[in-house]
């Protein structure tokens, strides 16, 4: 009975999350979602797993990277956000109900709170890359002097 649960609501996650890749919406998280749910029980499902984690990962440090790309993302989450809003107040737009502008809400916020996470994650790294040889660093531990050989 566990097993057909665990299939059905990690099938039902990763069914949404490829409808919402083209829809607005969060569809790449819950597509790792419904692949984390699969891979408590079935060994395949860890394979996708780890690499929709690596892509993950490597959007969110590209985000970080690039102050363009950052902002550009900043701009279509308020813009999914006021998409939302206004729906939400009673604009009618065509194909948005109550459900949507709530998940486009959702999906803007989420995607606010991804682009400032990825930001002071990059300050951090950068901070920790310019730390001098052999200075205490926060972590606890020394930096190796590299050796003029």
């Amino acid at each position: 009975m566990k097993t057909v649960v665990i299939a059905t609501l990690g099938g039902l996650l990763t069914l949404a999350g490829i409808g919402l890749l083209v829809l607005p919406g969060p569809g790449f998280v819950l597509v790792a979602a419904g692949l984390a749910v699969l891979a408590t029980r079935f060994t395949w499902a860890r394979k996708p797993l780890d690499y929709a984690q690596d892509k993950a990962v490597a959007g969110v440090e590209e985000v970080g990277r690039s102050p363009w790309r950052a902002a550009g993302a900043v701009v279509a989450a308020l813009a999914l956000v006021a998409v939302g809003v206004l729906a939400l107040s009673g604009v009618e737009l065509p194909f948005v109900n109550a459900l949507s502008a709530v998940v486009l809400v959702l999906s803007g916020l989420f995607l606010v709170g991804t682009v400032v996470f990825a930001r002071k994650h990059e300050k951090v790294m950068v901070a920790r890359a310019h730390r001098p040889a052999g200075v205490a660093g926060t972590d606890g531990a020394y930096r190796v002097a590299p050796t003029t050989e």
